[in-house]
């Protein structure tokens, strides 16, 4: 008879055995023992399986803020099946991988910046450039810029991160399968979703672009308003990941397609995917107005520029006591202020991994209060964004924004939030489709310094990317380099908890964005859905002396005269943002998707 292994089992078996071959070897005893121990087993009760209580609820709901409802039933449905906000963003960012093609994306990179069991975390899985990458690769032979090849085409891509980073929040944080957080994206590939306009717009536009450079037209003909688009492709590869985990990307089948993409176009090898890796680094935090702020910290420019804008302000609350929200006085100060910021940008921000970025300086209360001295109310001629306490590095041109990017904001019941943007670049990326594989691939190596200043016969000074940010030497293009980005996914705590999950799109718009909402709630205590609705207006060092306006709430006649009476000049962009946030009220989530878009703010119960 063999002995039974159940610990209740084990100690009263042995110490009856014991004794029994102690006091006599017969078979009679050691069958006596053996109905001895059995019958105390039986008599006593077997112990309780230890279980973990569950987590107590620390809100009255989940919470969601999502670019499209696609991605909003999805985090739904992972709270349903017991998920956490982690699990529900990771399922959120591949089902936007199927239903936004245009920003969404497994092909691209980004930012995650998250706060879970009260501890906050950020996780880089921006694009890197290729190791073939070099300084002057999009130069001709007399150091012009070779027209479009920085963002269109196989040699605008970049090394993706996004599936890697989605692996790795999952898996350090998340609660479900990772099956599970991949089975709502694999549904709307394989089954379909219903196209709006608004993405039939953004594909006709970047089509043109496309025309006879990609494969673009191949895999998206019929991306029009009211079809139901179905990626029989991208299901499969969807499939794949769900079932290798995140890494089969980089290292499996679906790598194989990408460099077979690339080979005798683009730069990226199967050396660069396995070598791939997203980071989690310290995230940027700063008191502001009794808040903890937790942003993005480079290679991101938009977390160290949000803080700086929002701890200037304040130290100009004299200057801003009785100026109406947006009026010409107002848009002035805060102009001056964002001088600063992207002198700051283009001198000392790139990837903190290639050279060191004075962070802790940048954030410091007294270089700020210093900065802020220089903020004049009346009008001087060295107001200009040349002036000497300004001082840029390099010459820029400005472009017509593009809505490239995507933000989502989720919290679940426990209190914990995620925050993250990820981007293709441009619209719909390079153009480039992986070839069976289904998906886009990135432009981001156009977020470098693609002419570096002194580059070329005459020494010509720097060429800003397409977002229209002039960038100095840290950001020129180098081998694994990630570019720096605008993307500033921000949670706001009050006493460790989560008060604010906040994001957008729109390049260099985006931090200038998020502080308007933020001042809009904070400093003048509007309601979330007002916040998000107030006009807004961008300046940015370069181009001088320039305000742009949005479509959606385009200046006065009269605040324009008054600008330009200031020494403005004032133009309208063609794109308005995309702010999804949700604010915590207690323990109430309000949720708001910004008016300009076609999101969805969902309370999950």
């Amino acid at each position: 008879m063999s002995v039974p292994t159940h610990g209740a089992f084990r100690a009263p078996f042995a110490s009856a055995l014991a004794s029994a071959r102690f006091c006599c070897r017969s078979r009679r005893v050691l069958a006596s023992a053996w109905c001895a121990a059995l019958a105390v087993n039986v008599a006593a009760p077997l112990p309780a399986a230890a279980k973990t209580p569950p987590p107590k609820p620390a809100l009255d709901a989940s919470a969601v803020a999502a670019p499209d409802p696609y991605s909003a039933d999805t985090a739904q449905q992972i709270f349903a099946e017991g998920g956490n906000a982690v699990d529900a963003a990771v399922a959120m960012a591949f089902t936007l991988a199927v239903t936004r093609p245009d920003a969404g994306n497994l092909g691209g990179g980004g930012f995650m910046t998250l706060l879970v069991d009260g501890k906050p975390y950020f996780l880089d899985y921006r694009e890197r450039a290729p190791q073939q990458a070099i300084r002057d690769m999009y130069l001709d032979d007399k150091g012009s810029v070779v027209p479009g090849m920085s963002t269109v085409g196989h040699r605008a891509v970049a090394v993706p991160g996004t599936v890697d980073g989605m692996w790795e929040a999952q898996r350090r944080f998340g609660k479900l399968k990772w099956k599970q957080v991949l089975a709502p994206a694999i549904h709307y590939a394989t089954d379909g979703f219903q196209v709006d306009p608004r993405l039939q717009q953004r594909r006709d536009a970047a089509a043109k672009s496309f025309a006879g450079k990609t494969n673009f037209d191949a895999y998206f003909p019929n991306l029009k308003a009211g079809a139901t688009l179905r990626q029989p492709e991208l299901a499969q590869t969807l499939g794949r990941i769900a079932s290798d985990g995140g890494r089969e990307f980089y290292e499996g089948r679906t790598a194989g397609m990408i460099t077979s993409q690339m080979y005798g176009h683009g730069l990226i090898t199967s050396q660069d995917l396995s070598q791939y890796k997203a980071l989690w680094r310290e995230p940027l935090a700063a008191d502001w107005h009794g808040y903890r702020v937790i942003t993005a910290p480079p290679p991101s420019s938009g977390g160290l520029g949000l803080i700086q804008m929002l701890k200037m302000r304040a130290d100009l609350q004299p200057a801003f006591d009785g100026l109406a929200l947006n009026s010409a006085p107002y848009i002035h100060l805060i102009a001056q202020i964002e001088d600063r910021v992207f002198a700051d940008r283009q001198r000392y921000i790139g990837d903190p991994d290639a050279s060191p970025v004075p962070t802790a300086k940048l954030i410091d209360d007294a270089y700020l209060a210093q900065r802020a001295a220089e903020v004049k109310a009346e009008v001087k001629a060295d107001d200009a964004p040349g002036a000497a306490s300004v001082k840029p590095a390099a010459d820029g041109a400005e472009a017509t924004e593009k809505p490239q990017t995507t933000h989502f904001s989720v919290v679940d019941k426990w209190g914990n939030a995620v925050s993250n943007t990820y981007t293709l670049n441009g619209d719909f990326g390079s153009g480039v489709v992986v070839d069976g594989g289904g998906f886009l691939l990135n432009d981001a190596m156009d977020d470098f310094v693609i002419k570096p200043s002194g580059t070329g016969p005459a020494s010509t000074p720097g060429v800003a990317s397409t977002a229209g940010a002039a960038d100095a030497e840290p950001n020129t293009i180098a081998p694994g380099r990630r570019p720096i980005s605008s993307m500033t996914p921000t949670l706001l705590l009050k006493d460790g908890k989560i008060a604010l999950a906040i994001g957008t799109p729109g390049g260099s718009r985006i931090l200038t964005t998020i502080f308007q909402v933020m001042t809009n709630l904070y400093d003048f205590e509007m309601p979330p859905t007002d916040a998000l609705a107030a006009m807004r207006f961008h300046h940015q060092l370069l181009p001088q002396k320039t305000i742009y306006f949005e479509p959606f709430r385009p200046a006065p006649d009269e605040l324009a005269a008054q600008l330009k009476a200031l020494a403005y000049t004032v133009e309208q962009q063609s794109f308005s943002g995309d702010v999804q946030m949700i604010r915590v009220n207690g323990t109430t989530p309000e949720p708001g998707s910004d008016p300009r878009g076609a999101g969805v703010a969902r309370v999950i119960r």
